[in-house]
């Protein structure tokens, strides 16, 4: 499985290296846009004076439902770094719930038969929304629903609240309906209730071994019952809300309990299904359920013995957790294996929050390396701290070090991931994004002339839309929504928009032509584009490139 060689172009003389400005996409002026509004002259000098086309980054150009669903950091990279599109968490649960394939899968049996034996309680923990990039109501709904005919009698849900992925205060949209759903399925047998929750950047939903403290966190609450307590969860957002003026995804976990105790503690015997698909922020919390006694993050201060499992496999490699109810898409044929077999010496950079981005999701959803010898990885350690505070975050560090490797001369392909645009993005502060799209561009000026230097080229695109529209518009006016201060709403999840792919060359650039973007490209097209700038012909499995050689 090794490249061929092109009989066209012998490739960039210097190294290649691509740029993923994660979460800059491309959308009109206003309305939010921190990336025009942002002063940007080096971005705005690429997209004027080099070939540029637009990519499609969600919906069924990165294997999902529907094109009304938004991409995410996840999908994109697999589908940069695999040049193929495969079906992903949300289609697979969904098509498993509708062919009934999960509900015969050994795993929701297995748990089921632990309740039913132990006559115990099944626990649902996950981000309670329907955003479709984490998680989506509608499988738990199905799941409560099928739990009820296998005749469980007791269902705790754990919440954690979105207020990212969908809008910034729409918690008590979902836990308003959902609670009307739970009361006509209860009944004398039938016991299923809201038992804990919190804002997923306070709990539970930690990745990349950031902040631990944020699981610590999740553990006292969904796990000891040890919290403030309310009598529901109504109740508790709009307490915290008046309280703290925070927005969903920041709201202080909270215990639901009656008569002064917890409704839904999790014990001894009990089965727990975290029903997140997106492995990134799933991992941590089945770790700490999973570990034995060496685990050494934070003291649990008790570990009930329960049968947990995961929505999907989160960790192929690692296997993690070690059950789950629905398979995840193999991916393979991805473009780090080929070029690894190939010889070619790859560098992949980027801090904390997207170093599995450009690794464990860019070489389908794999942990480890194809070759320890031709490939260097780096992670640059992220601030703990919310990323509108430092909104430059550790693009500066990141240049420094992919600067010092490019002149090193070991790698012949370089990938890094500049995360401001989106994790910035999804503070939902204007002005700090602003920012971010600005200290992001100081990067692209003290990199461009480094490739020129070295004869090189560069790939510079994006993974999904989000610093784009950084405010919930109106559509019948076009005009932002308004709190009641008056201020624009935040906008805080990613957005539907293209992004921009723009290939810099100065020295080969006459050997090629970019195609004509007729709206039909998408991240998939990525990786082709890239063995052909390298000299070799892409494998027929994957999607098309977007130049072609003279």
């Amino acid at each position: 499985m090794k490249l061929n060689r092109s009989n066209k172009f012998d490739g960039v003389s210097g190294p290649l290296l691509t740029i993923v400005m994660d979460g800059v996409g491309l959308a009109a002026p206003g309305g939010g846009n921190a990336v025009d509004a942002a002063y940007t002259p080096t971005l705005d000098m690429l997209m004027k004076k080099y070939p540029m086309v637009t990519l499609r980054a969600h919906g069924k150009a990165v294997g999902l439902p529907s094109d009304d669903d938004m991409g995410n950091s996840e999908v994109g990279h697999n589908a940069l770094g695999s040049g193929q599109v495969f079906a992903q968490g949300a289609l697979l649960v969904s098509n498993s719930i509708a062919s009934g394939n999960m509900f015969e899968s050994k795993t929701w049996l297995d748990a089921v038969d632990n309740v039913k034996k132990n006559g115990s309680t099944l626990h649902f923990l996950g981000l309670f929304s329907d955003g479709n990039v984490h998680s989506n109501i509608a499988h738990l709904r199905s799941m409560i629903e099928h739990a009820k005919k296998d005749d469980i009698r007791t269902v705790r849900v754990h919440i954690l609240l979105d207020g990212r992925d969908v809008g910034e205060t729409t918690a008590l949209d979902y836990v308003e309906p959902f609670e009307a759903f739970l009361a006509s399925l209860r009944s004398p047998d039938f016991d299923a209730q809201i038992a804990s929750g919190g804002g997923r950047m306070r709990i539970t939903m930690d990745r990349y071994e950031a902040d631990w403290s944020m699981v610590e966190r999740g553990w006292h609450t969904h796990v000891l019952g040890d919290g403030r307590m309310f009598a529901s969860a109504e109740e508790a957002i709009k307490t915290l809300r008046e309280e703290t003026h925070a927005i969903d995804q920041d709201l202080d976990p909270f215990v639901i309990a009656k008569d002064g105790k917890p409704v839904g503690t999790i014990e001894d015997g009990d089965s727990v299904i975290f029903f997140n698909f997106r492995g990134d922020r799933s991992l941590e919390i089945s770790r700490t359920f999973e570990a034995g006694e060496d685990f050494d993050k934070f003291d649990r201060v008790r570990a009930p013995k329960v049968y947990y499992a995961g929505m999907l496999e989160y960790d192929g490699d690692l296997h993690i957790p070690s059950h789950y109810l629905v398979n995840p898409p193999e991916i393979t044929n991805t473009l780090g294996e080929y070029l690894a077999n190939t010889g070619i010496s790859q560098l992949a950079i980027s801090e904390t929050q997207k170093f599995g981005h450009v690794t464990y999701f860019w070489n389908g959803n794999r942990s480890g390396k194809f070759s320890e010898e031709l490939e260097t990885y780096i992670e640059i350690p992220s601030d703990v701290v919310s990323f509108d505070q430092r909104p430059w975050m550790k693009c500066a560090q990141i240049t420094d070090k992919l600067i010092e490797m490019l002149r090193s001369g070991k790698f012949k392909y370089l990938r890094c991931n500049f995360p401001n645009g989106d994790m910035v993005g999804h503070t939902g502060n204007f002005a700090a994004t602003q920012c971010s799209m600005e200290a992001l561009d100081l990067q692209l000026a003290r990199l461009l002339p480094v490739i020129d230097e070295l004869h090189g080229a560069a790939i510079i695109t994006a993974d999904h839309g989000n610093a784009d529209e950084m405010f919930e518009m109106n559509k019948k006016t076009g005009e932002p929504k308004l709190n009641e201060n008056g201020t624009p709403k935040a906008k805080t999840s990613h957005t539907l928009n293209r992004v921009p792919c723009i290939i810099y060359d100065n020295f080969t650039a006459d050997r090629y032509t970019v195609k004509e973007d007729k709206g039909e490209f998408g991240l998939s097209d990525v990786a082709a584009t890239t063995v052909n700038l390298l000299g070799y012909e892409a494998p027929e499995m994957w999607d098309d490139t977007l130049i072609e050689i003279k």
